[in-house]
């Protein structure tokens, strides 16, 4: 048991403890507040002189920077004052200049007053001694000088007409030399090769098989071929290869691309004919444009319209008497440069219009008039200058030559035409009488196309199924003879074939 006296002496200690320990934590913590206020002094007069310091650095700082300032400000007013003192003596300058320009143009003045004054005394004194010539003479100055004109005229009558032959004969001999000089040293410094068209082009094939599929049962695909082209194919012995026939170089060209791919994809049949004469159609189209930059790349001509270059290009498939016109209208151009430059002409002008001078030609058959005059027309159309249309409109005389430049481009057209082998007449007679058959099957109407094949010997008439039944195909087929019999010369016979082809076409969906 505990007693009364124990339980105070235990709560008499538990407070002496609490006690003592408030008072030892008042002790520790007055300790703490002292370092920390000491601390908080010590940072905050550190903090003092810091400021002080930046703002002493700060101070010189500004002050150098004035310093530099008020420099730079007194350089620029010395310089400034240079500059008004330079200006103020050209100013000086410039008055004074203008001061003796003036004495000199007043002295000028006076000097051109008595220069005008003697010239007037002058022709005074002039009309006076003729007048006082005349006066002892008895004739007037007009008639005293046709007096002497015609009495030398009878004294020399014979020598001066001798002597006006000759002069004309020696300067007519010195024009044709130097003009057979300029000509045979032009033809030297260009030569070109010359390559005849042909009327028929050579596929290579990659092995015999591939006949048998270009064929097609039946023939169908050969015939969707011809169709499409207009170009007669050629099936024969000749090994790994197939000729292809045609008067028009385009369609050759057409016919060939096509049957290249169709080889190259190896699916023939008529569907595939139909899309790869199309892709080739605008292959051929893409690789005319090529040409037509490329010969203007090649004359050095650089600013002619895309649509005239296409049109440069497509002379490329056209043909003048066995010979390539693009190739002739390039030879033109760089023959026609040669004899500007020696005749000290327009040499921009004259190779123009030689390398245009044929681009009528470019324009298919079915547009009437002549290639000068759609020559003509197209250049107009597309602002050519004046000028090169001049210069070659009358390479044919079909205009009057109205410019050196257009006698120079008549002269390098029969220069390039005449050169040996670059023509060749019996070639052209035939492409012309092929041309001339396609033309008379045109005009009946229905038709919608027409190739002559086989050298000329038959023509093929695709007309238009709904108006045209097959008692009219046979119709068709008998007036289509009966008029070239009648409007074509031409040895043999002409076998007329009209094809009525009826296709329907529909979707699944």
């Amino acid at each position: 048991m505990t007693t009364g006296t124990d339980f105070w002496l235990l709560g008499g200690l538990i407070v002496l403890c609490v006690g003592l320990g408030y008072f030892v934590r008042l002790i520790v913590a007055k300790r703490i507040g002292a370092t920390l206020e000491q601390k908080i002094k010590v940072e905050l007069e550190a903090a003092r002189t810091e400021a002080k310091e930046i703002i002493i650095a700060a101070k010189d700082k500004a002050s150098s920077i004035l310093v530099e300032v008020q420099k730079e400000e007194r350089e620029r007013k010395q310089e400034i004052r240079h500059l008004e003192e330079r200006l103020a003596k050209k100013e000086d300058a410039l008055e004074q200049e203008r001061l003796n320009i003036n004495v000199e143009s007043d002295r000028l003045k006076k000097e051109f007053q008595k220069i005008e004054s003697l010239e007037t005394d002058a022709k005074l004194l002039r009309e006076k001694a003729v007048k006082e010539m005349e006066r002892v003479a008895g004739l007037s100055r007009e008639e005293a000088k046709g007096a002497l004109f015609r009495e030398l005229e009878q004294e020399y009558k014979d020598d001066l007409k001798d002597s006006i032959v000759k002069l004309e004969k020696d300067r007519r001999d010195q024009v044709e030399a130097k003009a057979l000089e300029i000509i045979t040293s032009t033809i030297q410094r260009y030569a070109r090769d010359h390559v005849i068209d042909v009327t028929t082009t050579v596929v290579e094939l990659p092995n015999e098989e591939i006949k048998g599929k270009i064929i097609g049962r039946e023939g169908r695909n050969i015939r969707t071929f011809e169709r499409l082209t207009g170009v007669e194919v050629i099936v024969d012995e000749t090994p790994e290869s197939i000729l292809l026939s045609s008067f028009d170089p385009m369609r050759r060209e057409l016919a060939k691309i096509a049957l290249e791919k169709l080889i190259k994809d190896g699916r023939i049949q008529p569907a595939k004919i139909e899309e790869k004469v199309e892709e080739a159609r605008l292959e051929l189209d893409s690789r005319i444009r090529k040409i037509g930059e490329e010969a203007g790349y090649e004359v050095g001509i650089l600013d002619l319209p895309k649509e005239i270059l296409f049109l440069l290009g497509r002379l490329n498939y056209r043909t003048s008497y066995g010979q390539n016109v693009l190739q002739h209208s390039i030879e033109m151009a760089h023959i026609a440069t040669m004899i500007a430059s020696e005749l000290k002409l327009n040499v921009a002008v004259t190779k123009k219009a030689a390398l245009l001078h044929d681009i009528g030609k470019a324009i298919d058959h079915e547009v009437e008039g002549t290639h000068v005059d759609l020559g003509r027309k197209i250049l107009k159309k597309y602002n050519i200058d004046e000028t090169v249309i001049y210069a070659m409109e009358a390479h044919h005389e079909e205009y009057p030559f109205s410019s050196p430049e257009s006698y120079v481009v008549a002269a390098a057209d029969a220069i390039s035409a005449a050169r040996p082998g670059a023509r060749r007449d019996t070639l052209e007679k035939y492409l012309k009488r092929l041309e001339e058959i396609e033309k008379v099957v045109n005009s009946f109407d229905g038709v919608k196309q027409s190739y002559a094949v086989s050298a000329g010997r038959e023509v093929r008439v695709f007309v238009v199924p709904e108006k045209i039944d097959d008692f009219g195909a046979l119709q068709l087929a008998k007036k289509v003879a009966g008029k070239i019999q009648s409007d074509i010369q031409y040895p043999g016979e002409i076998k007329v074939t009209v094809i009525r082809e009826v296709k329907a076409v529909e979707y699944a969906r």
